[in-house]
């Protein structure tokens, strides 16, 4: 059987197959393939190893960086002021395109990079059998119906049938997101079971922690599961974020706007006010480049960037400069649980003894904490010597972090050990029984210094109380209370978690053997092991529901376990959960409608998370995934803004996000949120501040051309206007702080325009009052006899001191403008301040500039004039803001329709 391709197809669902029968199917024996057969599927199937795309040629995906609106705006202004000859402004614009198509050169290509990060996951070479010999290969040679032997540390190849396994535990959190070793076994497993469940299944990129194996090759390459989620990755859209999607529209609009206008004023001026062709058209240029923010995506980018320097400082590296506004934009935070909401690290929680429960205090493997209430020593030292003794792991102290060698439950026991005052070093071990998930249990016979022997056991509650006859209670032996363990194991297990029951027997066989348990031992106790919630994010979680995000965990692991962490991370509905199994039986229509009433997702497979994000965008809601496996990559690279963990995270997660955590911690994503609204509402100053001033200053000369009247500001001067405050003023509005209440506002929708009534009114009126006092200004000046160069001073002069109060008024938009807060400043305005005024002064004193831009000196009256009109104008604006919130019968103070 073939697939379209020509490639065989693998076969179907091999986990829930008879072990021979995988061997039947493949065409092979327990001995392997013999060379020649090996050699002619590697041809047939192609090597194990996943696709490279061509990427395309550097020099057009440089190319393509210029294709965008804004480009073209930026590109048709430096056009107009090459023709104008004016080299200084034409280099500066050129230059801010260069460092914009630069930037987006080195940012794209993150599907690539993602992709090579999984293709490096692969295991180099492997251990198989061929012509029953053992051999080492490269991976990429495996073949379907190789044998390959697993052993400890290694990663696994390919996707394998397991035929043999003895203790062998692998670690598949990459795949599946559960941070607990999956025990692995040979027995087939139902077809539909989850991938998690798969225990007859080792997948190819996971890592062999325990116990050794071998099995049948049954996938290679793109076959794979972790090759599934390489071609998901490849086949998932990226959706474009709220800013850059408003920035295009309006980028076009606005230069349909100002060509339209630009040729009806030629048109007008030629043909109604019959003006000579060569003034006109440079009248004409002069209105398009006023009316062209030239200056506002470099501000942008500018502001954009400063976030991504705000945004180190709070642990959070930003790979995108747009995602930086999109996280303020964010309505649904789908977090992974393990290692995001949860430490990734097993400890005790809880213990029962004969006398009751005690909960265990103390972080990861750190054996620092205590038992709270204390326990009876007599009771408590026979579990303690079970948790130190009956352990193959290590604890060590790496610069200030403990850190376990071997399996992670095992470590979580010897940190338990280590928090009591009770010494097991007295004790040797003789022999064992190791672990196998065939018995799920695991057992040593130890020897002290005077030569008593004892039996140490630990294992699965329901498998241990089989074995047990009795139970210590105070140092002594009773009967066993079955029921009251079976019912105190389910109450831990309810509790999210994962129950070990320990016990002990007494022998003096020189040798281990089953016989000498069944019936014989003593139980001790039960030990509650959980995955713990940071502390921090238990605060995260309720600043984002206060700023109105919905926070719904996405994970592999199991619901049992989910819903506990979900109770005690604070979600809203924790106890709704919905597993995988549930979602692959909706359709599109179904899920989306389920999504938005269930926080908990557990048991899901990479198909799955793509699926929930997708289905929440689907209610135009802006979608933050946070993840750190490969299983998470797709769902990343689809989410509005993925978010991946910097420590523990794997690199395809990394190239696929589009901000990386440094602490993996979810707080820091609260603290993002934070500062993607603080940017946000700067970038909405920073357009409230340059629109109405650019169109005020071509507002200007359209009225002068449609009037007939001399223009009131040169062409000359209305360029070096632009170019001493459109980026200097603006940039100022780059570095504002956070506004009172930030995190207390919902967030804003997806589909908010960016041009709001708000904002086109406050164009309109800042317009007019523009029109008022320039030609208010040109008007005096001329009506006292000045010379047309004294005039066109004094109304250059105005635009300026116009500019200057409405940067006042405009930093604060959600409050008022008449505070000592907002006439203090920040030293980034009153930097741009210090090079503006002097350079006023300049061009309006010094002959050079005078000569150059035709400018002429002003009295200290007439320059008083100016500036008293400039504060009547700030007056005007915010008696204008209150007025409209007094209306709209909301205190100015919150209100966000005062953000013009």
């Amino acid at each position: 059987m073939t697939e379209p391709t020509g490639r065989p197809a693998p076969l179907s669902a091999p986990h829930a197959m008879p072990a021979e029968d995988c061997l039947e199917l493949l065409g092979t024996s327990l001995a392997g393939l013999d060379g020649a057969e090996a050699e002619r599927r590697l041809k047939e199937w192609g090597p194990n190893a996943l696709p490279e795309p061509s990427p395309p040629h550097p020099f057009i995906r440089f190319l393509r960086q210029f294709h965008n609106p804004l480009i073209y705006v930026l590109l048709a202004s430096s056009l107009v002021t090459a023709l104008l000859a004016h080299w200084v402004d034409t280099a500066v614009i050129l230059a801010v395109v260069l460092i914009n198509a630069i930037i987006g050169f080195i940012q794209e290509g993150r599907a690539e990079n993602a992709l090579a990060a999984i293709r490096a996951m692969l295991s180099p070479r492997a251990s198989v059998l061929r012509d029953g010999r053992r051999l080492s290969v490269p991976a990429e040679e495996l073949v379907p119906g190789d044998i390959v032997i697993l052993e400890p540390g290694d990663r696994v190849p390919a996707d394998i049938r397991l035929l043999e396994a003895h203790a062998l535990k692998v670690q598949e959190a990459i795949l599946t997101g559960e941070s607990v070793a999956v025990e692995k076994r040979t027995e087939p497993v139902p077809a539909d079971a989850p991938l998690g469940d798969r225990a007859s299944m080792a997948f190819s990129g996971t890592l062999v922690v325990a116990g050794s194996g071998r099995g049948v090759v049954v996938a290679t390459g793109t076959q794979t599961e972790i090759g599934r989620i390489s071609g998901m990755l490849e086949e998932v859209r990226e959706l474009s974020t709220p800013l850059v999607a408003q920035m295009d529209r309006f980028a076009r609009w606005l230069t349909a706007l100002i060509l339209i206008v630009a040729a009806l004023l030629l048109a007008w001026g030629y043909f109604v006010g019959h003006m000579p062709f060569g003034e006109l058209f440079m009248a004409v240029v002069s209105l398009t480049v006023a009316a062209i923010p030239e200056g506002l995506p470099p501000v942008l980018t500018i502001t954009l960037a400063i976030g991504v320097r705000r945004m180190a400082e709070r642990h959070a590296i930003v790979r995108r400069l747009p995602a930086i506004e999109t996280i303020g934009a964010v309505s649904v935070i789908c977090t992974d649980k393990t290692g995001t909401l949860t430490r990734n690290e097993m400890t005790v929680r809880a213990i029962a003894l004969a006398s009751g429960r005690h909960e265990v205090t103390g972080e990861g493997y750190a054996p620092h904490g205590e038992i709270v209430p204390p326990a009876d020593a007599r009771e408590l030292a026979p579990l303690v010597e079970v948790a130190a003794l009956c352990n193959d792991a290590a604890l060590s102290d790496v610069a200030g972090e403990w850190q376990v060698e071997g399996d992670p439950m095992e470590g979580a026991l010897l940190a338990f050990a280590g928090k009591t005052d009770i010494d097991t070093t007295g004790w040797r071990r003789i022999d064992e029984i190791p672990f196998d998930a065939a018995h799920r249990f695991m057992a040593v016979l130890v020897e002290n210094a005077d030569g008593a022997r004892r039996i140490l056991v630990k294992g699965a509650p329901e498998v241990m109380l089989a074995m047990c006859s009795d139970e210590l209670a105070g140092g002594a032996r009773r009967p066993l209370r079955r029921a009251a363990w079976e019912a105190e194991a389910e109450r831990l297990a309810a509790g999210g978690h994962r129950v070990l029951a320990l016990a002990v027997g007494e022998t003096h066989a020189a040798h281990l053997a089953r016989d000498h348990l069944d019936g014989h031992l003593a139980l001790v106790g039960l030990v509650g092991l959980i995955d713990p919630p940071r502390a921090e994010a238990i605060e995260a979680v309720a600043v984002c529901r206060r700023a109105g995000i919905d926070v719904k965990m996405i994970t592999g692991d199991h619901a049992g376990t989910a819903v506990a962490i979900a109770r005690q991370i604070g979600l809203a509905r924790p106890d709704r959960v919905m597993t995988g199994a549930e979602i692959a039986t909706m359709g599109e229509a179904e899920l989306a409608v389920a999504v938005r009433e269930a926080d908990v997702f557990a048991r899901t497979s990479p198909e799955h998370k793509l699926r929930l994000v997708a289905a929440l965008q689907s209610h135009g809601l802006t979608v933050a995934m946070t993840g750190d496996g490969v299983n998470d990559a797709p769902a990343l690279k689809r989410a509005d803004v993925g978010i991946a963990m910097g420590k523990r995270g794997s690199e395809a997660a990394k190239e696929a996000a589009d901000l990386v955590l440094t602490d993996d911690n979810f707080a820091s994503i609260a603290a993002a949120v934070r500062e993607g609204r603080t940017v946000f509402d700067n970038l909405r100053k920073v357009i409230s501040w340059i629109l109405p001033t650019s169109a005020g200053e071509a507002a200007t000369v359209g009225a002068a051309l449609l009037l007939g009247l001399a223009l009131p500001v040169s062409p000359v001067q209305i360029l070096w206007v632009n170019l001493i405050t459109a980026v200097t003023l603006g940039l100022a509005l780059a570095f504002e702080p956070t506004e009172p209440g930030t995190m207390l506002r919902p967030p804003r929708p997806r589909n908010a325009p960016l041009l709001t009534g708000a904002l086109v009114w406050h164009v309109v009126f800042v317009t007019a009052l523009f029109l008022a006092a320039v030609f208010g200004v040109f008007s005096y000046a001329s009506d006292r006899g000045y010379p047309l160069a004294v005039g066109q001073t004094m109304a250059m002069n105005m635009l300026v001191v116009l500019e200057i109060f409405h940067l006042f008024f405009i930093r604060n938009i959600h409050g008022t403008s008449l505070s000592w807060r907002a006439f203090r400043g920040t030293r980034p305005l009153w930097l741009s301040l210090a090079v503006i005024v002097p350079a006023q002064f300049l061009v309006t004193y010094a002959p050079p500039a005078q000569a150059v831009l035709g400018t002429a000196g002003i009295s200290l009256f007439d320059g008083l004039l100016v500036i008293a009109l400039g504060m009547a104008f700030f007056v005007i604006l915010e008696v204008e803001k209150q007025l409209r919130l007094s209306l709209a019968g909301r205190p100015e103070a919150t209100a966000e329709a005062g953000a013009p």
